[in-house]
């Protein structure tokens, strides 16, 4: 959606730099072919995607980890 609210903004499509941590071979592959002209610069590439759509191996619960007191 971000890129979204750039591109409806006037911001070129080639002037957007997407940064992430953590990507799956299938989320790059849909994210390119949505926005062909982005630079995309990710941390790691994980193995894939299971039957839930969730990371593999990913970081599991790390949100729950991380913001838990």
């Amino acid at each position: 959606m971000a890129v979204e609210v750039l591109k409806s903004r006037g911001v070129p499509e080639d002037r957007i730099l997407f940064l992430n941590l953590i990507a799956s071979p299938e989320g790059i592959t849909n994210f390119a072919a949505k926005f062909p002209r982005l630079k995309v610069v990710t941390a790691f590439i994980d193995e894939g995607l299971d039957e839930k759509n969730y990371i593999v191996p990913g970081l599991g619960d790390f949100g729950d980890r991380f913001y838990t007191i």
